[in-house]
């Protein structure tokens, strides 16, 4: 039996889409609702109406619904959405612009009669109030219908101060024109943007009635229809998959669906389709495209034997693949996974203004009600009190709080999921403000990691071939590129390879192996050194030249004699040079850190720009590296494609990983590059820093427009109508703001 060994592996995540919320505190009060439940530790994003929900494995997700119901809101588990499209129009969207397009209609007429007393005609207000009425009784309908189910729990939200504020207008209005002088004939009513005192009873508040309600309306539709804009790059990402495939099964060829293939089944993929899983071709050659996936624009030429990502277009030939990861588990529906992931947790900042919003609807109200007193108390004439509390209602807008950091975030991580970047969560945004040092792998991450045999020297009894037949054997028993460069020459010379009889690894020095009765051993001078083996003028020669020319010299010995010395050399990515300028630019200092010998890595350094080389570091040793940085204060970023990455990766201040490198890089990293181009961890660091400058101007927008507002509307300096118009404009700019994001160009494509 296994027992656990974290607390983690008992709990169970649970995501469930929210109905009904109006603003930021309407996700606060879910939340706490949520939490307060045992061992339940629940998120609420607003921007993208989920619940992200951990509970103790084999919790009733039926359990959490009701508890959001008793709240006043609906729940629902979201449907499996690989390889469903996104349905193309939304009923609340839908139902917001019928009521906006009546409110506008009808407001209109009523505004202008009351803001221009030259044509207000003798039954004017009249007409308004046929107007007007609608306008508050249907179009608000959604505001008072959500104040009236808070009110039963207790709760006050957005809701209720736009439903107490165009109420209390609306029914002042019906007291004016019924019982007060507001309805003789003739009544001349001029617009003032500031209180003036009045006679209570001449006074109508319909254009402020069905003014604020058209600018809310307005303003919550165009809130909503950018949120949808929003996560558009995310549901493009979920339908990229291809909906049928043509597996072969038995010799014969089907059409099925996409959801219904499986590991090890062999698909026909034909010029022009998009490939239905990830997978090996097992026949045929062709070009790959895989832009609409990575961000890059070159199709990569594939055949027998090569990997391929499901999602991505066959530009050429015929191919059959054989299916090694179907459904949940692509390399899409991770990426996908990963970026929802993103979208929906939340950044430190955003906990903050979570927490001002959970408190601000109440406070808002106390101050409408403190301000109504001090008017009164002061002499002041009812109506210039009553249109002060009004405007106080209906100006304070926590929606602009609760927007500012989750729909940069949005945008931002759909955004950098087009570009190939993908974040792994808000937090990582943070990290990138005060970074100030990158450490760079060199093998697969600023060189190509494809090494090449080019040379061999042996000593003036051995054979060539003797040589590449038994280095080629150990060599091909080890996942090493400078290894699999030595078996791929050694096969190209002389065929097949044998088998090793034993064969061991040596960390950071090689490896030695039993080959047809003699102990091999392959790798560096300490190798030999271990073992008492010198080399003899020739080899010494062989191996000096080659470093010099920064190459790697690997040597070979058996029967107790260095035998020979093979030169293996690896280039550098033609887009590396460009991407270390733009680390330089965005103010990072460049660290090269390897495992190869220092002439390699200087070499290396040298043609791309980089001054700082760390050379000759063991595996292990990585970590610890990035850690002796960081004690000298520095904030590092690290970025790498290897295993033996992956404990410098999770060191780092910010992790990079090539998403061409290894899983163990990959999970351990913040941020995965999809595309193998260096210039991808750039692009990452500006777009994940302009996110972040996205959120601040948000969050300081919506503080500073409530710090403003509120009191120019308490001390009666504020029109309630032009109050709920700016309120309004506060939710559209914050999201207008965040849409922005969604221009973002790699630095490379504006070059183009």
């Amino acid at each position: 039996m296994t027992v656990p060994t974290h607390p983690q592996e008992l709990n169970q995540n649970i995501e469930l889409s929210i109905g009904g919320m109006t603003c930021a505190s309407c996700a606060m009060r879910i939340e706490k609702k949520l939490n307060k439940l045992d061992g339940v530790s629940a998120s609420v994003n607003y921007a993208t109406e989920k619940a992200r929900v951990t509970t103790p494995s084999g919790y009733d997700a039926d359990a959490l619904i009701a508890e959001v119901e008793k709240t006043g809101y609906t729940a629902t588990l979201p449907a499996r959405r690989e390889g469903a499209a996104e349905p193309a129009s939304d009923p609340e969207l839908t139902g917001l612009r019928h009521r906006l397009i009546g409110a506008v209609v009808l407001s209109i007429p009523v505004i202008v009669l009351a803001m221009v007393p030259a044509w207000q005609f003798d039954y004017w207000q009249w007409a308004s109030l046929v107007l007007a009425s609608p306008v508050v009784v249907w179009a608000a309908w959604p505001f008072h219908k959500a104040a009236v189910m808070n009110l039963r729990h207790g709760a006050a939200t957005m809701d209720t101060l736009i439903s107490v504020g165009t109420s209390a207008a609306f029914l002042w209005s019906l007291y004016a024109l019924f019982l007060g002088s507001a309805g003789e004939p003739g009544m001349k009513h001029p617009f003032e943007f500031t209180i003036a005192p009045s006679d209570g009873a001449a006074n109508m508040y319909l254009e402020v009635a069905a003014g604020v309600t058209m600018f809310v309306l307005a303003g919550r539709y165009f809130e909503k229809r950018s949120k949808r804009q929003a996560g558009a790059a995310l549901r493009a990402l979920l339908d990229l998959g291809a909906k049928d495939v043509a597996v072969r099964r038995g010799g014969v060829e089907t059409r099925i669906a996409t959801a219904d293939l499986a590991v090890d089944d062999e698909f026909v993929v034909r010029p022009g389709e998009k490939i239905a899983a990830d997978g090996v071709v097992i026949e045929g050659t062709s070009a790959v495209d895989a832009s609409m996936l990575t961000g890059e624009s070159v199709p990569v030429e594939v055949a027998e034997g090569d990997a391929v990502v499901g999602a991505t277009v066959n530009a050429g030939g015929r191919l059959v693949i054989r299916a090694t990861r179907v459904g949940s588990d692509t390399q899409l529906a991770q990426m996908a996974r990963l970026v929802e992931d993103a979208q929906s947790g939340k950044a430190e900042v955003q906990r903050l203004a979570d927490r001002i919003s959970g408190v601000f609807v109440p406070i808002v109200i106390g101050i409408a009600v403190a301000s109504l007193a001090v008017w009164l108390g002061g002499g002041f004439p009812v109506t210039a009190a009553f249109t002060a509390a009004v405007a106080v209602l209906i100006v304070a807008c926590p929606c602009a709080l609760g927007l500012a950091t989750p729909t940069a975030l949005l945008v931002g991580t759909g955004r950098g999921a087009q570009l190939g970047i993908l974040i792994k969560g808000p937090e990582v945004l943070e990290s990138t403000r005060a970074v100030d040092t990158i450490v760079l792998d060199k093998t697969g991450t600023v060189t190509t990691g494809k090494m090449t045999l080019l040379d061999v020297t042996t000593t003036p009894d051995t054979d060539v071939d003797a040589v590449l037949r038994l280095a080629g054997a150990v060599e091909d028993a080890s996942e090493h590129p400078i290894a699999q460069a030595i078996a791929k020459g050694a096969t190209a010379r002389v065929g097949s390879l044998p088998t090793p009889e034993s064969f061991e690894n040596i960390e950071g020095r090689g490896v030695q192996g039993i080959v047809d009765g003699h102990l091999v051993l392959v790798g560096r001078r300490s190798l030999l050194d271990d073992s008492a083996l010198t080399l003899d003028a020739t080899l010494e020669a062989a191996m000096a030249s080659a470093e010099n020319d920064g190459k790697t010299a690997v040597l070979v010995a058996w029967d107790g004699a260095a035998r020979a010395v093979l030169v293996v050399a690896d280039s550098v990515k033609p887009t590396s040079a460009e991407a270390i300028t733009q680390f330089a630019e965005l103010g990072l200092t460049q660290i090269l850190l390897t495992g190869d010998n220092k002439t390699v890595a200087r070499r290396v350094g040298s043609e791309v720009g980089i001054e700082q080389v760390i050379a000759e570091v063991l595996p292990e040793d990585k970590a610890a590296v990035v850690q002796r940085l960081q004690a000298e204060g520095k904030v590092v970023a690290m970025v790498g494609d290897g295993v033996n990455d992956a404990a410098a990766l999770a060191q780092a201040d910010l992790g990079l990983a090539m998403g061409t490198g290894t899983d163990a890089a990959i999970e351990a990293a913040d941020v995965t590059l999809v595309r193998g181009d260096l210039r991808s961890a750039a692009d990452a660091i500006r777009l994940a820093r302009k996110t972040l400058g996205t959120i601040k101007v948000n969050l300081f927008w919506a503080f500073a427009y409530n710090v403003a507002a509120i009191p120019l509307a308490a001390f009666g300096l504020l029109n309630p109508m032009l109050a709920g118009a700016t309120m309004a404009l506060s939710s559209v700019f914050v999201v207008s703001n965040s849409l922005r994001l969604r221009s973002f160009r790699s630095r490379s494509a504006m070059k183009a």
